[in-house]
């Protein structure tokens, strides 16, 4: 978790295809060339069609312009970071966002303002992982490794959940906190006048609503009674 006065710094999935059919010897079978575009298209594509077309030569072109109806369309779907399969950081986020009451979406808004989805990023004032925790924040919530992904959202869960109850569910405030710290959100009785807080704040928000556009949003049920109402932000 950053603070203001401690400054710190997919496959593919395929929606439907059709394949040119080239002269002779060059035709390639549509698996081969899904499997291709699945794992070698750049980055640049991502959150985005990627179009394969299949050359007499063999080659696959790839584009995310179609240029006529002789190509493979298929969803490029950003990874997060090499230092975590994807099926377990969106385990771990699923299984935090039930337990402690979060909309996954929000927790993965935090993890990529925080960490860029990077495990092993330490920043200047010590926060590390996922959820950019200071050590203080892990030993609140029971974090033992901080280089855990499970642990490591797990603690930030907690945390954020903590902060939504602390600011009567205002996401904006809640998030500030994350950044800057409670008592500075309460000091000013709303996002602190720091510019590293307020442009941190708009991207979380920007990245939640693209989330939940992605359909990471859960319905969230209180399993058993609790001091405060949980509701699913």
């Amino acid at each position: 978790m950053k603070r203001v006065e401690r400054h710190k710094e997919a496959y593919g999935e395929c929606i439907g295809h059709q394949i040119a059919r080239p002269m002779g010897s060059a035709r390639i079978p549509v698996c081969v060339v899904m499997i291709l575009l699945a794992t070698s298209a750049p980055s640049v594509f991502d959150e985005s069609l990627v179009y394969g077309q299949v050359s007499p030569t063999r080659l696959v072109n790839m584009t995310n312009v179609s240029t006529d109806n002789h190509v493979l369309a298929v969803r490029h779907k950003a990874r997060y970071h090499i230092g975590v399969e994807d099926f377990e950081l969106e385990q771990a986020v699923r299984r935090a966002a039930q337990q402690h009451h979060v909309q996954p979406a929000l927790l993965l808004a935090v993890m990529k303002a925080e960490s860029s989805f990077n495990p092993t990023a330490i920043s200047k004032a010590g926060a590390v992982g996922l959820m950019q925790l200071i050590p203080e924040t892990a030993i609140r919530h029971g974090v033992h490794n901080l280089y855990d992904a499970n642990e490591n959202i797990t603690g930030g869960a907690k945390h954020l959940r903590y902060l939504l109850d602390r600011f009567h569910g205002n996401i904006r405030l809640a998030v500030a906190a994350y950044n800057a710290g409670e008592r500075k959100v309460d000091r000013y009785r709303q996002i602190p006048p720091y510019k590293e807080t307020q442009d941190y704040v708009k991207r979380v928000l920007i990245y939640y609503r693209s989330y939940k556009k992605d359909g990471w949003v859960t319905p969230l049920v209180i399993a058993a009674p609790s001091t405060h109402v949980s509701r699913p932000y």
